[in-house]
């Protein structure tokens, strides 16, 4: 029994979401305020003391109001050996905020004077190529003046601001994140999900040893739990069929004695002089059921592991003797087989299996055809394809896909005077599998079925 674990995957998914949401608030919500905090930090020491510095010369000038005060303060700030290369400039206004400087740049001035006034003390903001500071307040003569200063020069500007200026690229940045985010909680989650699909592909073709990487049967969450689930179902299905391989297999074996006793006896009675309908009756079912045990031991050993090894032979070699049947038996019933196969085609291959399964094939479309059989065969994309047609009634679309399941007849004229089981095309089926070929039954317009095989070489 599988352990019990929290409910890790929503907690994966809560956390995930969680995280994507916070990264889409903090950019929201903080940017504004680091902004802000940035947009109001107090005048440096060493500025203020340039502001009352620039104040106290301007309260020295006995002439005051009298003449632009600005002349002497920039005559002042040239002879400054600390501000005389900074293009420092100082921007003086009266009680009225009227601008006292002549032909001086308001447009900046006016745009800080604002955020001054909302903050409500002075302050220095580092515009896009300026840094403004100030008020610096002081008064003459009883008048109330505001002084102010101005680097024209750039200074870098932290990255946050010029993301708060630029909102598209604040979205386009969450976005971003929030998408890797997703992006990768995605592929945590979806790479072990893909992995269970191909495993369970691998089984529904008929890869029974086929199990999920330990690698995710050992993961923690809910996808660990199904691994670990996924793998024990197979472990069921495959100790199922093998068992129900090896029970055919046993009781194919076990039928074969007493068989075996019957048939002799029945030689005993001939022998004796005793013949008649039912002897002959008895006779005939026993050497049908002989011909069902062999098939169902073939059946058994090729889909159990291969005893032989492959060999390296040329196809026509393989199917030499089968397709010298095939054309007598053809010729006996007044039919025409025609053969199109490739010649010097040397590919690995298991010969027995192969020659049963084109047999068991062309026997049943020697024995449906009306007059013609086809079989062919031709290499394309690394891959030799076989393909095999009668120009018979052909097969129900409905009954295609279980042609080559065990037992299975169809109801259908095809198969309406047929003594056989149904075992020889899943012995092709299993032959073909054994091979990691693929076969594949197609009805054949106007009529008649085609039978197409498919081999890695």
């Amino acid at each position: 029994m599988l352990n019990k674990t929290p409910n890790r995957l929503f907690i994966k998914l809560l956390v995930g979401f969680w995280l994507c949401s916070s990264v889409i608030i903090a950019a929201v919500a903080l940017l504004p305020l680091m902004q802000q905090n940035y947009d109001r930090q107090a005048i440096p020491t060493q500025l203020q003391q340039l502001l009352a510095e620039a104040a106290a010369q301007l309260q020295s000038q006995q002439d005051f109001g009298q003449r632009n005060p600005m002349r002497a303060l920039n005559s002042w700030l040239n002879r400054h050996p600390r501000f005389n290369n900074k293009h420092l400039k100082l921007y003086l206004l009266d009680s009225q905020d009227n601008l006292l400087n002549s032909h001086a740049n308001t447009k900046l001035l006016r745009h800080f004077q604002l955020m001054v006034d909302d903050v409500g003390h002075p302050i220095s903001h580092q515009f896009r190529n300026d840094l403004m500071f100030g008020p610096y307040k002081f008064s003459v003569k009883g008048q109330v003046y505001s002084l102010y200063g101005r680097f024209p020069e750039h200074h870098p500007r932290p990255w946050f601001l010029y993301l708060a200026e630029h909102k598209g690229l604040t979205l386009a940045l969450a976005i971003l994140l929030s998408g890797l985010l997703c992006g990768l909680l995605a592929w945590h989650l979806g790479k072990p999900l893909r992995l269970l699909k191909q495993s369970a592909d691998a089984i529904a073709s008929g890869n029974l040893t086929t199990r999920v990487d330990d690698a995710i049967a050992h993961r923690k969450d809910e996808i660990g739990q199904l691994a670990q689930a996924f793998n024990l179902m197979g472990d069921s299905i495959e100790a199922m069929v093998l068992a129900q391989q090896r029970l055919i297999g046993d009781i194919s074996h076990e039928l074969r004695t007493p068989l075996t006793r019957l048939q002799l006896a029945l030689a005993l009675a001939r022998k004796q002089g005793l013949e008649g309908k039912e002897l002959a009756r008895i006779a005939h079912e026993a050497d049908q059921l002989e011909c069902l045990i062999a098939e169902l031991l073939e059946l058994s050993r090729v889909k159990a592991n291969l005893p032989e090894s492959r060999k390296l032979l040329e196809l026509n070699e393989t199917l030499d003797q089968v397709l010298g049947d095939a054309e007598f038996e053809a010729e006996h019933q007044g039919k025409v087989l025609h053969i199109q196969l490739p010649a010097e085609l040397v590919f690995s291959h298991y010969p027995r299996p192969l020659s049963r399964a084109i047999e068991n094939l062309l026997r049943n479309a020697i024995r449906y055809a009306k007059l013609n059989i086809w079989i062919s065969a031709e290499v394309q994309n690394n891959r030799l394809h076989i393909s095999i047609l009668d120009d018979g009634l052909g097969v129900d679309a409905e009954s295609l896909p279980h042609l080559f399941k065990p037992f299975y007849r169809p109801d259908s004229a095809r198969q309406r005077d047929s003594g056989g089981w149904g075992l020889g095309m899943a012995i092709a089926a299993a032959a073909i599998a054994a091979h990691d070929g693929d076969i594949g039954a197609y009805q054949q317009a106007p009529n008649g079925l085609l039978l197409k095989i498919s081999l890695p070489l």
